[in-house]
């Protein structure tokens, strides 16, 4: 396959694990990254050997770049995706897709009048641990899914993040920041979502940062820290969801739990591609551990960049896709809504189900 170049804009903390990962592999290239601090793209491009530090429109009007990935903050992940597209470019974005509903439904507008392809994080669905557990739901180790919970229950980023602030920005908060992963894994397990409800708050409107470099600042909450919410799925079940930066202390509920006629499924944290997946027949006390069956077990971020590579030369379509993106951003809207206006939100934007990763994985040309 031909390989592709890519440019990169955004170059903060998550960056890393993109330069590390896409240039291990050959079917790809970043040729330029970008961003407004111009020292940090430096930085990046110097540590992972990135031939070039453009500005944005320098990125944007290199002919050889065919995709951008935006790593950008959420509040203008709108903005520059709809650049990266009228510049005639496919683009991978961070998760969410947008900050608002609106904005997500015209990047897949214009993509689709530009002729261009939309991804979007997150791609840990593709990773070992999400497709083993696609592998058994599909195989009827527990029979036909009935409910699940999706549990996401900690302390908030300033405790960690070097600039934790946009978290608590309208496009931040627990569901916009960690319900990617656990939406996106249940559309992958269980199909697409008919409708969804739930309650919101937060315990404080305002949080003092304990990380560095920032440690003593305040940050003002605009957003709530605190979302219990209910799923209705096309195919009938339902799942319990909580998403939480209000818990101070250890909590041990699991991370996924899928619940069916004939026995219960233990999911990975759909923050990471692998981790332990296990079992539960009917009439078992105790859960099973079962082996992984499939590939990317470690930090893969990046792979779904790969898969809608590949999935751009062969004419056919990516996993981690922007139907499935604004999917899921609809869904984290209409949470919300519920909860303001005391109803269930009936989805719009539907997606399919991606297909399942073949076991042996994704990509094998790795470089050397």
């Amino acid at each position: 396959m031909k390989t592709m170049k890519l440019g990169i804009i955004g170059c903060g903390n998550i960056s890393s694990i993109y330069f590390e990962n896409l240039n291990k592999f050959t079917e790809v290239e970043v040729k330029a990254c970008a961003d407004l601090v111009a020292e940090k793209a430096e930085a990046q491009a110097k540590r992972f050997n990135i031939p070039f530090v453009y500005t944005v429109d320098e990125l944007l009007n290199d002919p050889e770049i065919e995709l951008v990935i935006n790593l950008t903050i959420p509040k203008v992940h709108a903005l520059v995706c709809k650049q990266i597209i009228a510049a005639g470019k496919h683009v991978y974005v961070e998760k969410p897709l947008a900050a608002e509903l609106k904005d997500g439904e015209e990047i897949l507008a214009l993509a689709k009048e530009k002729g261009v392809r939309v991804g979007c994080a997150p791609d840990t669905f593709l990773g070992a641990g999400i497709q083993t557990s696609k592998k058994l739901i599909d195989e009827g180790a527990i029979g036909r899914p009935l409910s699940a919970t999706a549990f996401m229950m900690a302390p908030g980023h300033e405790m960690w993040h070097p600039d934790p602030g946009f978290y608590y920005a309208p496009g931040g908060g627990p569901m916009f920041d960690m319900g990617p992963y656990y939406l996106t894994a249940l559309v992958q397990l269980l199909g697409p979502m008919k409708r969804v409800t739930g309650s919101a708050t937060k315990a404080y409107t305002e949080r003092t940062i304990t990380s560095q470099p920032k440690y003593g600042e305040k940050i003002k909450v605009e957003t709530p820290t605190h979302l219990t919410g209910t799923i209705d799925f096309v195919n009938g079940p339902v799942a319990t969801m909580i998403m939480s930066f209000d818990i101070f202390t250890r909590v041990d509920f699991p991370n996924i739990e899928i619940y069916g006629t004939e026995g219960n499924l233990r999911v990975p944290d759909p923050n990471h591609f692998g981790g332990p997946v296990l079992l539960r027949k009917r009439g078992e006390k105790d859960w099973t551990e079962v082996s992984i069956t499939h590939q990317h077990s470690g930090n893969s971020r990046g792979i779904g960049v790969l898969d809608m590579v590949q999935a751009i030369r062969e004419e056919k379509e990516h996993r981690a896709n922007g139907n499935l993106a604004l999917h899921v951003l609809e869904a984290m809207h209409g949470f919300h809504v519920a909860s303001e206006q005391g109803i269930h939100h009936q989805m719009q934007n539907q997606c399919d189900s991606p297909n399942p990763v073949p076991e042996d994985g994704l990509f094998v040309s790795i470089k050397k």
